[in-house]
């Protein structure tokens, strides 16, 4: 290869054009791959703008925005929610395309749908901001080197994560496509946290430290529950593929359990009974009683 050849010679340039035809051909193999649909997808990034600006609506005294200024706190929380409500409408609406509901449907069916869905989600807002304050509460409480709310709330992973998580799962309730795990891989790629959407989250979840924690799709995770670093409560296996899809795979945690570094808590039919303690490292595939004090040792 000549890199000093000229970048405007009839040579380069039918060389680029041949590069160009070869990748183009590509596309026309009718893969996945393949797809050219790109205004039939929800974008990234206007997700992740409006998850940043939910969490301003959730802790409206804790994040500056630097687009909307305003005297009035009413009035600027307001903007914020207007301009959510109408971006996230229009990210459902796409979204729509990915779902067998509304496979035929027309521009205007779509536009009604998501104005709805989003609407219903909204008025879910207290309450996920309810079950936000209690994890805030439980965070606080939980770790003694928290001196302030507003730490945990300005610099906590695990409060991040669950947070999002909380959003994400009343959008997966109201079966918006797409969206809820794009807004959940967010969190993942910010926290390192991995929650998936469907899973049902009890108040007072306290995250410690949070890096590598895996938590499954149909995981029941009660009240009071404590999870440090590394956890994995997840499937026994995923052999089956799509016929698990709607099977329940992931663990039941009830009420009051503490979960320490590193513990694997794997299967759907496993049951960790509440007020248990489970170790670091410990690999459980059975259920456990309640007040058990499991470590080290398979089951």
């Amino acid at each position: 290869m000549d890199f000093n050849q000229n970048k405007n010679s009839p040579e380069l340039k039918n060389e680029i054009k041949d590069i160009v035809d070869l990748i183009l051909s590509d596309y026309e193999k009718g893969r996945d791959v393949d797809k050219m649909d790109v205004y039939n997808q929800p974008d990234r990034d206007a997700v992740k703008d409006i998850v940043i600006k939910l969490i301003r609506i959730i802790f409206p005294g804790y994040y500056r925005d630097k687009v909307y200024k305003s005297y009035n706190d009413n009035n600027r929380i307001a903007v914020v929610i207007e301009d959510v409500i109408y971006n996230l409408q229009k990210q459902i609406a796409i979204a729509f395309h990915h779902s067998s509901e509304y496979l035929n449907a027309t521009d205007s069916t779509l536009d009604c749908g998501a104005r709805c869905i989003t609407h219903e989600f909204f008025k879910q807002l207290p309450k996920i901001r309810e079950y936000v304050d209690t994890d805030l509460q439980a965070c606080y409480d939980g770790d003694p080197a928290a001196y302030s709310k507003g730490e945990i709330i300005l610099s906590y992973p695990g409060l991040t994560a669950s947070t999002i998580n909380r959003i994400a799962h009343e959008l997966y309730i109201l079966k918006v496509p797409l969206i809820p795990r794009m807004m959940t891989e967010y969190a993942h790629s910010k926290t390192g946290i991995d929650i998936h959407p469907g899973a049902t989250i009890g108040k007072y979840l306290m995250i410690d430290h949070g890096t590598g924690i895996v938590i499954g799709e149909t995981s029941i995770i009660g009240d009071n529950v404590k999870i440090y670093q590394g956890v994995t409560i997840g499937g026994l296996s995923t052999r089956g593929g799509q016929q698990l899809k709607g099977v329940k795979r992931h663990p039941t945690i009830e009420n009051n359990v503490t979960i320490y570094a590193g513990a694997s808590i794997l299967g759907g039919e496993t049951v960790i009974g509440e007020g248990s303690v489970i170790g670091a490292n410990a690999f459980i595939t059975s259920s456990v009683p309640a007040g058990s004090k499991i470590s080290m040792q398979n089951r």
